[in-house]
């Protein structure tokens, strides 16, 4: 699961595959982690590896009500339960993944230029898909439960890269959503 920050998307798609029993892991593709502010001037920047306990702790030093009020305190609290703290997909040296789904499309742009510039040698697929979602609280908990349905489907197909086509179309049929995808391999 990879969005901008490994905040809102990735972890909230990362809870819902986690509670269904996949293994998954999540990233964020930015230089920084980036948490809105007391205006959209002001963001509140951390490096990747800060802890969300952390952050959650310094947001509530700045003003606890209004980041109790815009829900980043809570969306902390939950990321705190399930890791320790956001990764950068970019220094991520293990690309073992079957599945990479992003939740916008500088993102997937960003993972898949990461991948291409990766060498290595197993040559395994890995499919990479964008579930386009705006990142606000309810956006990402609406596509979580999209984003489990999707991996179902691919956990369902034994050869998921002979029937990637039939399950993209399948899962727009289902769920009224389009994906970009592309199966790079790597």
């Amino acid at each position: 699961m990879v969005c901008a920050s490994n905040q809102n998307r990735s972890m909230e798609a990362h809870a819902a595959l986690r509670d269904h029993g996949f293994e998954v892991e999540s990233f964020g593709v930015g230089q920084h982690v980036k948490l809105p502010g007391k205006s959209a001037k002001e963001p509140n920047v951390y490096p990747f590896g800060t802890p969300y306990e952390a952050m959650r702790q310094d947001l509530m030093e700045k003003d606890e009500k209004l980041y109790t009020k815009t829900g980043l305190l809570a969306m902390l609290e939950r990321n705190a339960s399930i890791k320790t703290a956001p990764e950068r997909w970019q220094d991520c040296s293990h690309v073992d993944f079957d599945v990479v789904v992003t939740f916008e499309q500088r993102v997937f742009d960003r993972v898949v230029e990461d991948l291409q510039s990766r060498s290595t040698r197993a040559l395994q697929p890995v499919l990479v898909v964008n579930l386009e979602t705006k990142d606000n609280h309810s956006e990402a908990a609406a596509a979580a439960p999209l984003t489990l349905k999707l991996c179902e489907y691919l956990r369902a197909e034994e050869d998921w890269e002979d029937e990637i086509e039939s399950i993209v179309q399948k899962f727009s049929e289902d769920t009224g959503k389009h994906l970009l995808y592309t199966v790079h391999f790597g």
